[in-house]
């Protein structure tokens, strides 16, 4: 499994676009293949930040969802409104049951 973490912090005037933005890009990438979970979250100490939670299969699928048009568009236009330079940051893991 590959877990991707990604965050950008807006600008209070560019906050209610980039979360409109952000929202629709995780709702569209759920209905890709590969994606077990994607989900986006406001940081609890900096309400300005979104962090992006995303489960993917494998580097494949990934891949292939960064090479999604709308998925190119949603980080070109998060760079534009954000206050600083959006992280993203990708695992590898695998799944382990503890208890």
């Amino acid at each position: 499994m590959i877990i991707v973490v990604g965050s950008v912090v807006a600008k209070p005037d560019t906050f209610g676009e980039i979360q409109r933005l952000g929202l629709e890009h995780t709702r569209r990438s759920r209905g890709e293949p590969g994606c077990i979970s994607h989900d986006i979250h406001v940081d609890c100490e900096n309400p300005m930040k979104l962090t992006f939670i995303e489960k993917w299969s494998d580097a494949a699928t990934l891949a292939a969802h960064f090479k999604v048009k709308e998925s190119i568009a949603f980080v070109v236009r998060a760079r534009e409104l954000s206050a600083s330079p959006p992280t993203i940051e990708i695992f590898e893991a695998s799944a382990a049951k503890i208890g």
